[in-house]
């Protein structure tokens, strides 16, 4: 594994993962908004190893990636910073991305940064307003962030009671950064959720958009999702032609912390039929 600094606009950087061989086809892997690059090591590492050149990049403004400073976080801004990571991929490049890492997938295709192949993660066109209520009432609950990573263990358990609590807390770190009076926050700019930038609509450009005819594309759904619904699944099925779906028992939102080994043997199985490794072993 390497980490890399790919500079994106404004002088701004975004802070990446690499596994592979360079050159070869490459899957970029984008987190879901509030996470960091942290949540897919699991997943890069077995792409990696069926082939693939990976690339896991925390999002502007989360994780180790800097922080706009004017709240630009925006979909064609998030677009223009995946054709930045892209320049770094094989001839050949699968996007996947969970959440708001799939959003920004899809904005960056509809803006002409074409994928080979598309997987998205528990995400679809038309989110359930509830289930996105949820998520942000839990991301702006504690402001003045937590004591202890116990406190952030415990608020996350909570809003998340059917994952078991983990034993240990490494984990959980790296999705927090301790401040100068010792206090943990979430490791991402509060901006992204509290600046008004207007965002676009999803809908809007994929409703203009011609690449949804003819992108091989996944939909890996947590079936106790609170986020994407049986008529969310059916509209994003009527708007891109070559969809797939695979539905993961036991898994809410966040499907591959909840079911990982599953996760990674569907998409792996995925990009073996629609973009297959060529050339090259994994390092």
């Amino acid at each position: 594994m390497r980490t890399i600094r790919i500079p994106v606009d404004n002088g701004l950087h975004i802070v990446a993962d690499e596994w592979g061989e360079r050159g070869a086809r490459t899957v970029i892997l984008g987190h879901g908004g509030g996470q960091t690059r942290h949540s897919w090591d699991r997943a890069g590492i077995d792409l990696a190893a069926a082939g693939y050149h990976v690339i896991n990049y925390d999002l502007l403004g989360h994780g180790e990636s800097d922080w706009e400073p004017d709240g630009d976080y925006s979909f064609s801004r998030r677009a223009a910073d995946i054709a930045q990571v892209r320049k770094h991929g094989g001839d050949r490049c699968a996007f996947v991305g969970a959440s708001l890492g799939g959003l920004s997938a899809m904005a960056a295709a509809c803006h002409g940064t074409l994928p080979d192949a598309l997987v998205l993660v528990d995400v679809v066109a038309r989110l359930s307003e509830e289930g996105v209520e949820r998520i942000v009432g839990f991301m702006t609950a504690n402001p003045d962030g937590f004591g202890t990573l116990e406190d952030a263990a415990d608020a996350i358990s909570a809003y998340y009671p059917d994952r078991p609590r983990p034993a240990r807390l490494d984990g959980l770190r790296k999705n927090l950064r301790q401040g100068d009076d010792g206090r943990f926050h979430w490791h991402w700019d509060p901006k992204f959720l509290t600046s008004g930038r207007e965002h676009g609509s999803i809908v809007d450009l994929l409703d203009k958009a011609d690449w949804t005819a003819r992108v091989p594309t996944l939909l890996v759904r947590g079936m106790k999702s609170d986020i994407v619904t049986d008529a969310g699944v059916a509209d994003l099925a009527a708007r891109i032609g070559q969809l797939e779906v695979v539905d993961i028992g036991g898994a809410g939102h966040m499907v591959a912390g909840d079911r990982n080994d599953q996760f990674n043997a569907a998409v792996i199985a995925f990009l073996a039929r629609v973009m297959p490794p060529a050339g090259g072993m994994a390092g």
